[in-house]
């Protein structure tokens, strides 16, 4: 399930660092984590697609993989980028 350009759009202009950013960690991470949770919700109706839970679970390990990324070169950011997406509980 892709997002809607405008909705893509908006989540760079919320997470990017400069005016030309749109591969950092914090952007990559927060499309990942729009995806993940939109994936989440389409579960809830259809619990048999199991292709697309497959690919649900890879992008989990790769917003994982992302997030150790960022916590080894800028604890900070780390810290800030989970609060404003509220990963953790």
């Amino acid at each position: 399930m892709a997002l809607v350009k405008e909705k893509k759009t908006s989540i760079i202009n919320a997470f990017k660092t400069n005016e030309k950013d749109t591969g950092s960690p914090s952007v990559q991470i927060a499309l990942l984590t729009e995806r993940i949770n939109s994936l989440s919700s389409h579960f809830k109706a259809h619990k048999q697609d199991h292709h697309s839970r497959h690919g649900l679970l890879r992008m989990v390990s790769v917003r994982r993989r992302l997030l150790d990324y960022l916590k080894r070169k800028d604890s900070q950011e780390y810290r800030d980028l989970i609060k404003k997406l509220e990963l953790r509980k």
